[in-house]
């Protein structure tokens, strides 16, 4: 699958922040080609070393590969929407950089649960065996289930999806049954199932389950994965709700972006006192966030986090800026001296900030304590985004069309300043 050349409408929209649908459909179509072209290479890496795969861990593989072939024969559709899901990618990134040994022959094995996932998924009879050498059997963006075993029989007919532990004639309490026939859409309940929790208003879940939602290392970023038992999903979906309801308040563009365009919201630690957010490159459209004070705060982690995804897709589809290293440059929000992608996503992810704390500074209905900690905010990051637009524009590591991008963000920038925003 190849992606179509990017409309430059659409790239000075994007510029632009506009959260208008055709930018956000066409940098699905890119991550989806990325996609492919990453679970492509894992094949062919395999295929070409299969001597140094333990023959099972080959033949697992192997097997799995065929079975979603079957499935997106039958409903495409599904299997996109699993392969496009945001822990495939983290999974994606770090088989591809693992060496040749056990490690890599595990990471092979979790081709199993999205095999059957996409399966389960997409209807009909199934019966597969599929390895849990950790006990835990997950299926990416549904749930997880422990099954205190080395593998676990699946057996689906309609609706009902049930679990034989090690192969066991006695299927395990917990039980899945398959609704939504055109969406695949998969509830489980009893013992040992854990679900993804559906958030309000669009395609986002709050994902406290997958084995790969804060990989080791995270792309330099410290993160922590939460406990999953200590998840308050109540308060989670509380901020989400209000999140929601200030974006549809203030910009009803943004929060249909942030429906649409967030998959994934994943609980992590705080940082001491501090809040965190972050996103993984590898893994655009999950949020990994610690929970956030109140319904601003979750606008704001949404806003922010999004924005870097969207940056780091646009940025595989049309190169921004030359390899580094290069300079490092000081800019107002952070401490440490950043390199020119740094400069660019801080400031492309503080403008989407300063167009929120503009928009809601000036919105009838939003609580007054917001509004002045939105109109303070506004003030110091304007600023701020200025001086890094200047020093994006004097560097010479931006390709034409970053320059031509940071052009683009200069204006928005620059509107920001001077005209007002309509509330809505």
């Amino acid at each position: 699958m190849t992606t179509p050349p990017l409309p430059a409408p659409v790239f000075a929209r994007l510029a632009r922040l506009s959260p208008a649908p055709d930018g956000l459909t066409t940098l699905r179509s890119a991550l989806h080609a990325r996609r492919l072209l990453l679970l492509k290479a894992l094949l062919v890496r395999v295929h070409r070393n299969r001597a140094s795969v333990e023959p099972g861990a080959l033949g697992r593989f192997e097997r799995s590969w065929e079975l979603l072939e079957r499935v997106e024969r039958r409903r495409p559709a599904v299997v996109r929407d699993v392969l496009d899901y945001p822990t495939t990618g983290a999974w994606l990134a770090g088989a591809l950089a693992e060496p040749a040994g056990p490690a890599f022959d595990g990471l092979l094995g979790h081709l199993d649960h999205l095999a059957v996932t996409a399966a389960l998924r997409a209807g009909g009879a199934l019966d597969v065996t599929v390895e849990t050498p950790d006990g835990l059997l997950s299926l990416p963006g549904v749930g997880r289930l422990s099954v205190a075993a080395e593998r676990v029989r699946v057996t689906a007919g309609e609706p009902a999806v049930r679990f034989h532990p090690d192969g066991a004639r006695q299927a395990a309490p917990a039980v899945l049954t398959r609704s939504g026939r055109h969406r695949g859409v998969l509830v489980g309940r009893g013992p040992g199932w854990r679900a993804v929790r559906p958030l309000h208003g669009g395609a986002a879940c709050l994902d406290d389950v997958d084995p790969y939602r804060v990989p080791s290392g995270a792309g330099g970023t410290v993160v922590v994965a939460a406990d999953p038992a200590e998840t308050d999903h109540a308060a989670w979906t509380g901020t989400w709700r209000a999140a929601h309801h200030l974006l549809a308040r203030t910009h009803p563009g943004r929060a249909a972006e942030v429906s649409h365009g967030v998959r994934a919201v994943v609980p992590v630690l705080r940082r001491g006192p501090r809040h965190v957010g972050a996103t993984l490159s590898a893994a655009p459209g999950a949020v990994l966030t610690s929970l956030p004070a109140d319904g601003l705060g979750m606008a704001e982690t949404l806003v922010h986090e999004l924005h870097h995804s969207k940056l780091a897709t646009l940025h595989e589809l049309v190169p921004l800026y030359g390899p580094g290293p290069g300079a490092l440059y000081r800019v107002g929000w952070r401490s440490d001296p950043r390199p020119l992608a740094g400069v660019l996503h801080g400031a492309y992810a503080h403008l989407a900030l300063a167009e929120l704390w503009r928009r809601t500074a000036s919105a009838d209905g939003v609580p007054p304590l917001w509004r002045r900690a939105a109109g303070q905010q506004f003030d110091d990051i304007h600023d701020q985004v200025g001086a890094a637009l200047r020093i994006l524009l004097e560097s010479d590591e931006l390709t034409v069309e970053g320059r031509e991008f940071v052009r683009q963000m200069r204006l928005h920038h620059a509107s920001l300043g001077t005209a007002p925003l309509a509330a809505g």
